[in-house]
């Protein structure tokens, strides 16, 4: 797997860059050498904010966590895409590399999602409206993602509440 460390307004001495590759490539076992991963590494005010984007055989991973210490979301961040890989192994096996699940006697239970269940169906019609429009919409609802036809596109867009408490526009494409 290759993995790329990206740093944004922090310093990586070569010590824990090292360290940080090596706890990231634990996961280097679920997946081919074509997998990529790529590491952000960003500071807000006192906190460490990593992020893991790993991708391979078409799927996307991902994970972020912020922390005081680098290192303590690394391993946060490694434990979670870790998590998301065995809770859907099923479904993951025919993508990942053959032979990534294998047993481990003392692993912990983790419970795998056989089915999806939908427990609700809405027909929503889309508006032509803009994109500050759908947030006010959304906002007004208490969602937090709202599905809207662009009115300068004239494509379905997605508006979203981000963790950072700002929104994020996802543009659909044919």
């Amino acid at each position: 797997m290759k993995i790329n460390i990206i740093t944004r307004k922090v310093t990586v001495n070569d010590a824990k860059r090292a360290l940080i590759e090596k706890k990231i490539g634990k996961l280097a076992k679920f997946f081919d050498e074509n997998a990529e991963a790529n590491i952000t590494l960003s500071s807000q005010k006192d906190k460490m904010i990593v992020e893991v984007t790993i991708y391979a055989g078409g799927m996307i991973y991902r994970a972020e966590e912020r922390d005081v210490e680098v290192l303590d979301a690394v391993d946060t961040v490694e434990t979670a895409i870790d998590r998301q890989i065995r809770k859907n192994k099923t479904r993951l096996e025919k993508k990942l590399r053959s032979g990534a699940f294998v047993p481990v006697p003392d692993e912990t239970a983790i419970e795998e999602e056989h089915d999806f269940k939908i427990i609700k169906a809405k027909t929503h019609f889309l508006k032509p409206m803009s994109p500050e429009e759908a947030i006010l919409q959304m906002n007004l609802l208490g969602h937090e993602f709202y599905v809207f036809q662009n009115a300068n596109t004239e494509l379905t867009n997605i508006v979203y509440r981000r963790k950072d408490g700002y929104y994020g526009l996802i543009e659909t494409a044919l």
